[in-house]
């Protein structure tokens, strides 16, 4: 039997991951980066046509729940899509 405990924390997680994806915005970030791995803030911004710093709240967001990872490259950082991020598409394919 779970402790108390362990159930909060599983449903805590459940909540980081079901945030991730609560935003149509998120989802369009997940699909453009399954198909254009490696994009910079940048690039996704101008693709998109979203503002820079609500671009970074949504990728915040996104490396919280575990559907993007971020690669340093200088004073750039790369935005590439996880396994996580493509199951959670695919799911939410299922979905429509």
């Amino acid at each position: 039997m779970e402790t108390k405990e362990v159930q909060y924390k599983s449903y805590y997680q459940l909540e980081r991951i079901v945030k991730g994806v609560s935003n149509h915005r998120r989802i369009e970030i997940l699909e453009l980066l399954k198909n254009n791995p490696e994009l910079s803030l940048v690039n996704i911004s101008e693709k998109l046509d979203v503002n820079f710093k609500t671009l970074s709240e949504h990728i915040k967001r996104l490396a919280t729940a575990g559907f993007v990872v971020k690669r340093y490259e200088g004073h750039n950082v790369r935005h590439k899509i996880t396994n996580r991020g493509l199951a959670i598409l695919k799911f939410l394919r299922t979905l429509e």
